[in-house]
């Protein structure tokens, strides 16, 4: 799992690390193309990585997807918070959000392959102003737990450098226990 803000450089590192994790690599991309600039953008993004991974689009059904994948040595998912986003402003509620992260998690605790997931860190900033950026804040911070607490790294991008927080000498587990 990598995660960071926004241009932090966790995608660039993900994209590294998964290729670094085997020959036949699966990119599945969970952004929509809403307006041209965002399909500029993903336009961009899939001629950069054309050559280097075969891509998948799936804005919704991301464990499905992942689970019918067979014959890959790595999945790089990016991202997870825009999923989560997809999956709210499709109007799922937050038991129904929270079931599909459960799927994800059993998935990624069954797969035969390695995943490298994105997301954007986006709790450390203000309390967003509206009742759904609140509710986003809050199912991607509960996604995050669930899913840093079954995978076997997390990194954390920031300033463009990247820090390994798993495995490592943390001071508190989850749940804020001390180890």
């Amino acid at each position: 799992m990598v995660g960071g803000g926004v241009r932090s450089g966790k995608s660039a590192f993900a994209l590294r690390r998964a290729m670094g994790l085997g020959a036949r690599r699966v990119f599945v991309a969970t952004a929509q193309p809403f307006d041209d600039e965002m399909r500029d953008r993903i336009a961009r993004h899939q001629a950069e990585r054309a050559a280097e991974f075969a891509t998948i689009e799936e804005p919704l059904a991301v464990p499905e997807r992942l689970a019918a994948l067979t014959d890959v040595d790595v999945v790089l998912i990016d991202c997870l918070t825009l999923w989560l986003s997809n999956l709210l402003l499709r109007g799922d509620d937050e038991p129904v959000i929270a079931a599909a992260v459960a799927r994800l998690a059993e998935v990624l605790a069954t797969r035969r392959f390695h995943v490298v997931l994105v997301t954007n860190e986006v709790g450390m900033g203000i309390v967003p102003e509206s009742a759904l950026g609140r509710l986003f804040r809050d199912v991607a911070g509960r996604a995050h737990q669930e899913l840093a607490a079954c995978a076997d790294e997390v990194y954390f991008a920031a300033l463009g450098l990247v820090l390994k927080l798993k495995p490592s000498e943390l001071v508190a587990a989850p749940g804020g226990e001390v180890p």
